[in-house]
């Protein structure tokens, strides 16, 4: 099977350059990660007339903000009753209430820059693969309109085919509230916006050590220099590395792999996805896939648990081709064009986190919903930073390590994991 090695998402835009000449010696924050979450507080840092330097190892979105699906959901990684039985009806409200803030605000912020990157309200359609998943639906329809005030709605089998053009499926549950987006071209407006309100975005500059000094301001060690600041975001994600050891140890970096069919016909397309939703399944290890704007069938999942190689993006693509067709088998002789992996990163509660550390800032743990709870969690951040709020979503809940700290920041039981979920999927 020949295909380009390559991000889909990333042939469709030009990327911003970052700021040209040398690093500065000062700034009031540094922000690590010149992705969703780091972009989007240093735009709000920058409106409100703060001195901003973002830094970033690679290149602007280099990361998960341009190799995810781009779909902008509701909800969180886990399901609302697990929501409540672990922290409190009134916290699940509050974390499912910002789970749907969260759009809002990618929604605004795309209206506001103008960024130009095919945002769409055009719901997300999760498909039951067992008659049980399709059964605990209706509940936990019933759950969500009774507790938070939020409307989805069940789609039997016999109507699915109104949704979606595979027979496989047991049913549906559909969310109007969430969308769709082109992440590459959304993080590239992002970071224009942000350079735009006088933010620095220092490409290829990768932060080596911090340290606090005499007066209480942050060092920074970089590959280019070094630079002074008050307050420091880590914005590093499934990419946070040693040099924030304390939040390493407590993400597990998951690949995530992506396949991008040559274009579709028209009629294909409507066939395949006739209402455009953003569509997932119910497994654990789960598969996801939508439509482009330019009429391609992107088909992604976990079909390697470990982070991205050269290894793990060709046995992937060849899983997830094989997937595809399962799915829908109207795709049998259709070419793979593009095959790409990226990193995601998942807790071990599967929550997002926000907080200090360390005496740094930090946001993660997005568990594949960060096009939109990323935008959300940099932006909050980034008010209590500049002072105007001491609100910060997920910062007052437990955070916790392995079991028994039996983690370095090195997954080694990845391989177990992914075995384990499989035989969740086959007793489920």
């Amino acid at each position: 099977m020949a295909f380009n090695e390559t991000n889909y998402w990333l042939t469709t835009v030009c990327m911003p350059a970052g700021t040209p000449g040398e690093l500065p010696s000062k700034a009031d924050v540094a922000i690590i990660g010149a992705g969703f979450t780091g972009l989007s507080a240093a735009r709000v840092l920058a409106k409100r007339g703060a001195n901003v330097a973002v830094l970033e190892s690679n290149t602007i979105g280099w990361g998960a903000s341009s190799r995810n699906g781009g779909m902008v959901l509701t909800g969180l990684k886990l399901d609302p009753r697990t929501l409540v039985k672990r922290y409190g009806m009134a916290a699940a409200r509050q974390m499912y209430a910002d789970s749907l803030a969260s759009i809002d605000l990618v929604e605004k912020i795309v209206r506001e820059e103008s960024i130009e990157c095919d945002f769409a309200r055009c719901g997300h359609l999760e498909v039951a693969c067992k008659q049980s998943h399709f059964d605990s639906y209706a509940r936990s329809a019933e759950f969500i309109a009774k507790e938070f005030k939020h409307e989805v709605r069940i789609i039997p089998r016999g109507d699915l085919s109104n949704e979606i053009g595979s027979s496989i499926y047991f049913g549906g549950l559909i969310d109007e509230t969430s969308a769709g987006l082109n992440p590459a071209r959304y993080v590239a407006g992002l970071a224009s916006a942000s350079m735009l309100a006088g933010a620095t975005v220092h490409e290829n500059t990768r932060a080596m050590k911090i340290a606090r000094v005499a007066n209480g301001e942050l060092h920074i060690s970089t590959s280019r220099g070094h630079l002074i600041a008050r307050d420091v975001l880590i914005a590093t994600s499934g990419y946070t590395s040693s040099v924030t050891s304390g939040l390493q140890r407590r993400v597990i970096p998951i690949g995530s792999f992506i396949v991008a069919t040559e274009r579709l016909s028209d009629p294909l397309c409507r066939e395949l996805g006739p209402r455009n939703r953003m569509i997932y399944d119910s497994k654990y290890y789960l598969h996801y896939y939508r439509l482009t704007p330019d009429s391609r069938m992107l088909f992604g999942g976990r079909a390697a648990f470990f982070p991205e190689t050269k290894s793990t993006v060709e046995k992937s693509a060849q899983i997830l081709r094989r997937d595809m067709v399962e799915v829908f088998p109207q795709l049998k002789n259709t070419a793979i064009e593009f095959a790409w992996g990226g990193t995601l990163d998942f807790c071990f509660d599967t929550m997002p986190h926000a907080g200090e550390i360390d005496g740094t800032h930090y946001a993660l743990g997005y568990a594949g919903h960060g096009v939109a709870m990323a935008t959300y969690l940099g932006a909050k951040i980034a008010e209590k930073i500049a002072g105007a709020s001491n609100e910060i979503p997920f910062s007052g809940i437990p955070f916790p390590g392995a079991p028994l700290g039996l983690y370095n920041g090195k997954p080694w039981f990845l391989p177990f994991a992914g075995a384990y979920y499989k035989v969740l999927d086959w007793i489920s």
